[in-house]
């Protein structure tokens, strides 16, 4: 029998050329906050996926490790949601499956809403110590009429419970502009069981 053994995505160029003029290190949520949304609103654009993006970064200096947006589209690959993808890189970089573990520098991801249920488990698993997000709720779902899936209202105590410090909330309006404008567009809106818009 034959079958697939391998698989794989990596982000478009685009990327590189939105990253040129960042520095390497940031100061503040807001300012890592502020990339994700360049990010997630170019990347709808551009026909990788939808308005998601995500940075991963070291707590302890602001250095950025890791970026990601949504390439479920270009990659046809159902999985490689913005968290995924800047998580994965982030263990590629750090060549550890732990992004907390002892003897290096702790992480955390910056995303702009609160995580869909696929992505709240990459989060739980990643190692990431932090958690900032833009905003929680429906919003998300209102304005774009994606499936954000089944998450616990609960959520962020959940996460507080196992280590993960959850700031939320931090240029929530930015976040929502980003998704009003996607929403106003015909993109395709991919939702599992064969849903789309």
């Amino acid at each position: 029998m034959k079958v697939e053994t391998h698989f794989g995505a990596a982000l478009p160029d685009w990327v590189s050329a939105e990253l040129a003029e960042v520095p390497a290190q940031t100061h503040s949520d807001a300012e890592r906050m502020a990339l994700v949304h360049r990010l997630a609103a170019r990347n709808h654009v551009e026909g990788n996926g939808g308005p998601f993006a995500a940075v991963v970064a070291e707590r302890a200096t602001g250095r950025i490790v890791s970026v990601g947006v949504n390439v479920v589209l270009s990659s046809g690959l159902s999985s490689m949601h913005a968290e995924v993808v800047a998580l994965s890189l982030a263990q590629v970089a750090a060549s550890a499956w732990d992004l907390g573990a002892a003897g290096g520098p702790a992480h955390e991801l910056v995303v702009n809403w609160r995580p869909c249920a696929m992505c709240y488990g990459a989060v739980l698993w990643s190692g990431v110590t932090r958690l900032v997000v833009a905003g929680s709720g429906p919003e998300l779902e209102q304005l774009t009429g994606f499936d954000e899936g089944p998450v616990r209202d609960d959520w962020d105590a959940q996460l507080a419970a196992r280590g993960i410090e959850v700031v939320q909330d931090v240029l929530r309006n930015e976040a929502l502009a980003v998704f009003a404008d996607y929403g106003g567009t015909q993109a395709l809106v991919y939702n599992g069981r064969g849903g789309s818009r």
